[in-house]
């Protein structure tokens, strides 16, 4: 059967959607959201990056990752520094970098039960398509 684009940008999405669902259940035994623990994630990744930077990685505008990070500064998961200038930058707690931690193994089973249907060529198969598009694909 041939699929079409729309068929197949579905797909994905639902794909995604399917990952977020399964995600914020685990993530919920940790009481963290799936939201929280990107950003978790994000900043032990790039640890000088701005809040602007941050935003982006997550896939929020500055404003909404703003209000999540006052959010996770109040909740002890993170906290705001001095950067050059006038800029504040963010920084993982110790607390937030064990949920960071124990988090990443809750994605790991969540990403493993979803492609389990997939041998591991396939997979890899998968992550090299995507890879291309990606690549080949202008961000807007």
């Amino acid at each position: 059967m041939t699929r079409t684009h729309q068929q197949i940008g579905l797909s994905v999405k639902r794909l995604q959607a399917r990952h977020h669902r399964m995600a914020n259940a685990r993530l919920a035994s940790l009481d963290i959201s799936l939201v929280q623990w990107d950003a978790l994630r994000h900043l032990a990744a790039n640890p000088e990056a701005s809040l602007h930077d941050l935003a982006q990685l997550t896939f929020q505008t500055d404003q909404s990752f703003g209000a999540l990070a006052s959010r996770m500064v109040e909740r002890g998961l993170i906290e705001r520094v001095p950067g050059p200038g006038r800029a504040i930058r963010h920084r993982l707690t110790e607390k937030g970098d064990e949920l960071r931690v124990a988090g990443a193994g809750l994605m790991d089973e969540v990403l493993e039960e979803s492609f389990k249907g997939l041998t591991a060529e396939e997979l890899q198969t998968f992550g090299r398509l995507l890879a291309v598009l990606l690549e080949s694909t202008a961000e807007v």
